[in-house]
């Protein structure tokens, strides 16, 4: 990562990172850029530098905030009309970390709207392209941070992972994505998707970086009472011996160049001393079923909050507070969100809760039991991100089923709250990026970035 320091200008890596997010405008990756305010920041940290003043671990990094994450610079929107116009008057915890090590932030990414979705189709500001071909998607909903990093506009970039929101798109596009265990960094200031599944991780382009990130990021915040002491920083290296492959997630509807990736990766294992375990998860199966039920509920609860009242997006079009109500969320929201809002509303509803809602909770407790039983047999386990590479853009939006079961191999590890990194694994024939992810028990994080340092065909 260049940081600033005596010989390497703040002001010349901020003004480096805001020519290429102009330069790749066309792929509609940022929804703000933050122009006029870092170069004052950058030139901030200069001058601390200059006069031999201490600066932070990120001093003029430049990086790029997913447009779910509240600060004051610039709209938070989550990419939705109806949050256009609101300035935040407080900022995301993880954002203070960060820029308190000298981070700048030259602008914010396009998402899903509230992130919801896979493909970054979803937005109310268009979809972002994929960093390596135009005419498929960036994969979601931290499309517009995943293909950020992979162009190279920044050196890193925030996202949030509620079901596979950082992993598919570094899948996609060829980085790094951290899904880290639930509760290491604080949910603070982040626009909620849903409470129970989502966490705060980042984009990068080496394992190093990660590291420094989630040391930095990661630990208790008395505003989030869902965060876990800072284990990540206190972490004893692990002996890893044996990695574990899902019998479940190896069929013919994975896409051929990911499992011959897959293959690929565990004969480098092999070849270095690892011991492949295969493991047998059935549960895994119901994963998905039970993730689109108990993430749309908690989605109708948490955006029932946005009615046109109080910040926002308010339609000038009603007569009356129902209608006012109606009117805001029917204009205000993206196809995707009513959607979800609607399926939550009917599985909370008394006469289907029983039905849908609690059997769906019942099976999350049975994936988080197979998971602990999986990790009494291996130390990690490799698996697709994804049962396909980057798909092309419309191919899947009027379909939702279609656009969920993208989903299949991520939301698993959401549910049981462990932690996951996407890593490069090469590349198709016509050149789009292979993902695969290593999935760990939850505590595991910097143990399994350091483990990703094996996996390089380089190491």
């Amino acid at each position: 990562m260049k940081i600033a320091n005596s010989k390497v200008s703040a002001v010349r890596l901020v003004e480096d990172a805001l020519k290429k997010a102009h330069d790749f405008e066309d792929y509609n990756i940022f929804t703000f850029l933050n122009d006029e305010v870092v170069l004052k920041k950058a030139r901030e940290i200069d001058e601390k530098i200059a006069r031999g003043e201490k600066v932070g671990k990120l001093a003029g990094v430049p990086y790029a905030l997913k447009d779910n994450f509240l600060s004051p610079d610039g709209e938070t929107t989550a990419s939705a009309h109806i949050l256009q116009g609101f300035t935040s008057p407080v900022t995301a915890t993880a954002v203070t970390k960060l820029e308190e090590e000298g981070a700048i932030m030259i602008g914010r990414t396009n998402l899903d709207a509230f992130a919801h979705g896979s493909s970054t189709e979803n937005s109310y500001f268009g979809p972002t392209l994929n960093s390596h071909d135009r005419e498929r998607v960036a994969g979601g909903s931290s499309g517009g941070s995943a293909v950020a990093v992979a162009l190279g506009i920044v050196e890193f970039a925030t996202g949030t992972d509620t079901g596979g929101s950082i992993r598919q798109p570094a899948s996609f596009n060829g980085v790094y994505g951290l899904k880290p265990t639930y509760g290491c960094i604080s949910r603070y200031g982040v626009v909620a998707m849903a409470s129970s599944t989502d966490c705060i991780g980042f984009f990068t382009k080496s394992t190093e970086d990660m590291d420094l990130l989630m040391s930095i990021a990661s630990g208790k915040d008395s505003k989030d009472l869902t965060t876990l002491d800072d284990y990540y920083n206190n972490n004893e290296t692990k002996k890893v011996k044996k990695i574990g492959v899902i019998k479940e997630f190896d069929n013919e509807s994975v896409d051929k160049n990911i499992r011959d990736a897959l293959k690929k990766k565990c004969e480098l294992l092999k070849s270095r001393g690892y011991e492949i375990v295969e493991l047998d998860m059935p549960a895994l199966k119901y994963a998905l079923a039970a993730y689109y039920i108990i993430v749309p509920a908690e989605i109708a609860s948490n955006l029932s909050r946005y009615d046109g009242v109080r910040y926002g997006f308010r339609s000038e079009n009603s007569k009356g507070l129902n209608e006012l109500y109606a009117n805001t969320r029917d204009e205000g929201f993206m196809p995707e969100n009513k959607r979800r809002i609607m399926i939550g509303n009917f599985v909370l509803s008394s006469g289907f809760y029983d039905a849908y809602f609690l059997k769906a909770a019942k099976v999350r407790t049975l994936i988080v039991k197979e998971y602990e039983e999986a990790f009494s047999k291996c130390d990690f386990i490799l698996t697709p991100v994804s049962p396909n590479p980057a798909f092309k853009l419309g191919e899947k939006v009027d379909d939702p089923v279609a656009m969920y079961l993208e989903d299949l191999m991520s939301v698993s590890l959401n549910l049981a709250g462990v932690p996951g990194l996407a890593i490069p694994a090469g590349k198709t024939a016509s050149g789009l990026p292979i993902g695969l992810q290593i999935v760990g028990p939850r505590r595991s994080d910097k143990n399994l970035i350091e483990f990703a340092n094996v996996l390089k065909e380089e190491a």
